[in-house]
């Protein structure tokens, strides 16, 4: 079996965004949905339940974001231990 990216979608408290979707990505996220429910015994998963884990995800893989971001917060003091 394939092992998908993503693994069970934490139930957090949301914050609302409106976004417009290609609808080729939608039906791409639904298909997502439904397999990763399969995969990991979930109920169906709905579109919306997959961006956010999925961009955090992709923001994690991203060195470049991770390296700007560090250097922009020890800039501004707010990595602790690093004054």
């Amino acid at each position: 079996m394939t092992k998908l990216r993503l693994g069970p979608i934490a139930d957090d408290k949301p914050v609302r965004l409106t976004v417009e979707l290609p609808a080729t990505v939608h039906r791409d996220l639904v298909e997502y949905g439904h397999l990763l429910a399969r995969e990991s015994g979930q109920a169906a998963i709905m579109p919306s339940k997959l961006i956010a884990p999925m961009l955090a995800r992709f923001m994690e893989g991203d060195r470049g974001f991770r390296k700007l971001r560090r250097k922009r917060l020890l800039a501004n003091g707010a990595l602790p231990g690093h004054a």
